[in-house]
């Protein structure tokens, strides 16, 4: 019975050691200035890319908004969610899946309204989530046709609608910022 308790009490000092270590790592990553610079720098190339398919869209370019939501996806491949609690993680992964896949089907088709079709619910679900996304020094605008009831986010407060740039460009209105 002794040597059971001891065994039992060592594989707990030693689970526990390496649960230490392991948190330290994880404290060292966040820390290090290399890494939160390259984690900026997918923040920025995350919303450069969103902005980029969003702002094909206002121009009616369709083969341009597909090589956007292309270099999107593979940008938003590489970020890993940090701080987050194991259902605010799950919750975030999931969303971004399902980001990944609108932008992918815009990627996908050459059709400008299928574009702008699943841009509408690709930005309802970034914002959702943009707050993991948003650059530091960056200010983005939720936007609304309230004609329409579509969203898009902008870094601009300017209303350019990328939904009816021919007849209503500047129809929309801004709904929040962060």
């Amino acid at each position: 019975m002794k040597s059971y308790l001891i065994a039992l009490l060592g594989a707990a000092l030693l689970l526990n050691s390496g649960l230490k270590a392991q948190v330290k790592t994880s404290a060292q990553e966040v820390a290090t200035p290399e890494l939160a610079q390259k984690r900026e720098a997918l923040k920025e190339a995350i919303i450069s890319n969103y902005l980029g398919m969003k702002n094909s869209l206002v121009k009616s370019d369709s083969v341009q908004a597909a090589k956007s939501a292309t270099e999107f996806v593979a940008v938003l491949n590489q970020f890993k969610f940090k701080k987050l609690s194991l259902a605010e993680m799950n919750a975030a992964t999931t969303t971004r899946e399902e980001i990944k896949t609108l932008a992918l089907a815009i990627a996908a088709t050459k059709s400008i309204n299928k574009q702008r079709s699943e841009m509408d619910k690709l930005s309802v679900k970034m914002w959702s989530i943009i707050e993991r996304f948003k650059p530091e020094k960056t200010t983005l605008y939720k936007q609304v046709c309230p004609m329409m009831g579509t969203t898009w986010i902008s870094d601009e407060k300017a209303i350019q609608n990328p939904y009816y740039p021919k007849n209503m460009l500047t129809c929309g209105e801004v709904k929040a910022s962060i």
